[in-house]
């Protein structure tokens, strides 16, 4: 009789796109909203003006996060390939150490030392650069900077979100556009949340309650520094 093989899913290899999406479309929902709102609580206002206003927002936002995102992500890219260009070096130059550190580190863990150095040596011949890489600098395959990837979910789910506030506000009776225009995106970033949490397989609720209370918290702020400012929103 023979066993079925026990396999796994983890979410871990969704980190980097799913924290640029989450990213991106809470900021595309409040920010937007937040011009949709002012732009239609102007005199004079139309819907076509506030289309415009809306997408200008959506335009600027989701270049702006895109090349911010890409931005901080190749940094961190940067200095990955600057420490594996420094650990492969170190395994030409000292092998001998970094076997040694390998062994110390499994050790450290817990590995009987003799155990730890047979283990060591193993992994050592299979995929040097690769061990090293995930036991000492804490780099694996998953989590690898992705910069263009981040960039491309920034921008994407910055105009995703952002676009339901310019939506409700063009269908919306121009007197009901500033609580409708609030009420559905505290709706929408409640909606955001919950998917976030569903992609990384955490609480839904939590997650859910989590995104929509910054967020509120986001737009009170906003409209706090506005009323000091004896600017109308």
């Amino acid at each position: 009789m023979t066993g079925t093989a026990h396999q796994e899913q983890h979410n871990t290899e969704r980190i980097g796109w799913l924290r640029a999406a989450v990213l991106g479309a809470n900021d595309g929902v409040v920010s937007v909203s937040s011009i949709v709102v002012g732009v239609a609580a102007a005199a004079g206002t139309t819907p076509g003006t506030i289309l415009l206003a809306g997408v200008a927002a959506l335009v600027a936002g989701a270049t702006s996060m895109a090349a911010g995102e890409y931005v901080s992500v190749q940094s961190q890219a940067d200095t990955e390939h600057a420490n594996l260009a420094k650990e492969a070096r170190e395994l030409r130059e000292q092998p001998e150490a970094e076997l040694q550190e390998l062994t110390d580190i499994y050790v450290a863990r817990g590995v009987e030392p003799g155990l730890a150095r047979q283990v060591a040596q193993q992994l050592t011949a299979a995929d040097a650069l690769g061990t090293h890489a995930r036991e000492e600098l804490g780099i694996t395959e998953q989590l690898r900077a992705r910069p263009f990837q981040a960039a491309l979910a920034s921008a994407v789910s910055f105009i995703v979100g952002g676009i339901v506030p310019v939506i409700a506000a063009v269908l919306l009776p121009h007197s009901a556009v500033g609580v409708g225009v609030t009420v559905v995106t505290l709706l929408a970033l409640l909606v955001l949340g919950a998917l976030a949490a569903y992609a990384g397989g955490a609480s839904l609720w939590k997650g859910a309650l989590r995104v929509t209370l910054w967020g509120a918290a986001a737009m009170a702020l906003s409209a706090l520094v506005g009323s000091l400012f004896g600017v109308q929103a």
